[in-house]
């Protein structure tokens, strides 16, 4: 099968030093376990090769691109387990293409590196069902007395309860995360004005304008001189992960969301805004009524922790640039990359405008590993393997998988949290 994983090893796990180190008789404080993270996740992007990395022209102009990377934390080793690069989505006008399930809907850098993650917990789900003997570094097999709920099937699997989950992003997530950042970055930081709502009350979602209002989803892109789209902004899709878990619909269907939350999200300091990070997915921000909201089948809200570190920041970052990112001076002389990376232990792909790289997007062989056909097509090879655990019926084709019984909490999750957390998400 052109899904199947192979078995990879362990060249990018590094040990994890938590006290401190004595260097010729002088207490030395090691790196914190957020730097040691981020330099991990630095180090597997360094490692690949150059077309998965920005360019810099003849004419001396560089390439910018945010940096999103996935890393675990177990028995005092950190390994990275997916990462991604990218910072565009298809256009609103082009959405038809993705009636195909090959094309990528959002390849900004956070998003890949979750849909990165999820065929990285296929992989190993692949490998389980494979071999008895097998023992993964993230998943477990489910005893027979675990149960998701009294009236379904167990999901066959659950990631290790003694593991942490921890995400790194180079930039801070557009959306409401980073609207101070935006302010700053304007020669006049006076909020603009609000627009008023339509005639019918509507208010359409807004990208990165009208920064005075704080708090609320918008849709991307963040540059203003870019066609509008109907993606939903990297902090609100994490701020919504805080609920559903990082499972994607295969995965959610295969293993237990438990213990599948972020526990930290660590960001440079320059791109750290406490007081925006605390108002988009805290509990004392919009999340606020969510604090006490439970559900079935391990689903909760899991607030993570955002954590800054001052490590070396990522060699390809946009604030490692002098000038400003939202001018349209001719003295500017780096620019946004195209490429978009995406890596796990068994994965490596560069793709352009949501397909392989060299490949157009109506063309089937274009499709990413981390598309739906691909993805779902690897679940239903699992799910033959694990015997009809999931309660999905092996043949059952993609359109109709968000309607099955086994997600019905899931799809409960999601509208909850739009309705009384992120609310004008569906508007």
């Amino acid at each position: 099968m052109e899904n199947s994983p192979v078995k990879h090893g362990t060249d990018n796990v590094q040990n994890y030093k938590s006290a401190t180190n004595n260097v010729s008789g002088t207490l030395v404080e090691e790196e914190s376990l957020e730097g040691q993270v981020a330099n991990c996740i630095h180090g597997i992007f360094d490692s690949l090769p150059a077309k998965c990395k920005p360019r810099t022209s003849i004419n001396g102009v560089s390439e910018w691109i945010p940096l999103s990377g996935i890393a675990i934390v177990r028995d005092g080793a950190i390994r990275c387990v997916a990462l991604g690069t990218g910072m565009k989505c298809l256009p609103a006008n082009q959405t038809a293409l993705l009636d195909s399930r090959t094309v990528l809907h959002d390849w900004h850098a956070e998003i890949l590196a979750i849909r990165a993650f999820n065929h990285f917990l296929l992989q190993e789900a692949y490998l389980l069902a494979s071999s008895s003997t097998y023992t993964s570094c993230i998943l477990r097999r489910k005893k027979a007395n675990e149960s998701d709920s009294p009236s379904s099937r167990s999901r066959p699997y659950t990631i290790h309860e003694d593991l942490k989950i921890m995400m790194y992003c180079s930039e801070a997530p557009c959306g409401d995360a980073s609207m101070e950042l935006i302010m700053e970055a304007q020669d006049d930081a006076t909020p603009w004005p609000a627009v008023p709502p339509t005639e019918n009350g509507a208010q359409p979602l807004l990208g990165r304008g009208l920064f005075s209002q704080l708090g609320v989803v918008r849709r991307k892109p963040s540059r203003p001189d870019a066609p509008p789209t109907l993606s939903k902004s990297c902090s609100d899709k994490l701020a919504l992960k805080q609920c559903t878990s990082l499972l994607s619909t295969p995965t959610s269907l295969l293993i237990s969301p438990q213990n599948a939350y972020i526990h930290t999200l660590i960001l440079p300091s320059s791109q750290h805004r406490p007081h925006a990070c605390s108002r988009s997915f805290g509990p004392s921000g919009r999340m606020a009524p969510l604090t006490l909201h439970g559900w079935p089948q391990g689903y909760a809200y899991h607030p993570f922790h955002v954590t800054p570190t001052a490590t070396s920041s990522f060699t390809y970052a946009r604030h490692n640039h002098n000038t400003n990112p939202t001018s349209s001076s001719k003295n500017n002389i780096y620019k946004s990359c195209n490429i978009s990376t995406v890596w796990t232990p068994t994965l490596q792909e560069t793709l352009i405008n949501g397909v392989l790289q060299g490949r157009k997007q109506m063309d089937p062989k274009g499709a990413s590993a981390l598309s739906k056909t691909r993805m779902w097509a690897l679940f239903q090879e699992i799910n033959g393997m694990v015997g009809g655990r999931t309660n999905v019926p092996v043949d059952l084709p993609y359109e109709r998988v968000k309607e099955v019984d086994a997600l019905a909490v899931r799809r409960r999750v999601k509208e909850e949290t739009k309705k009384v957390a992120l609310k004008g998400w569906d508007g």
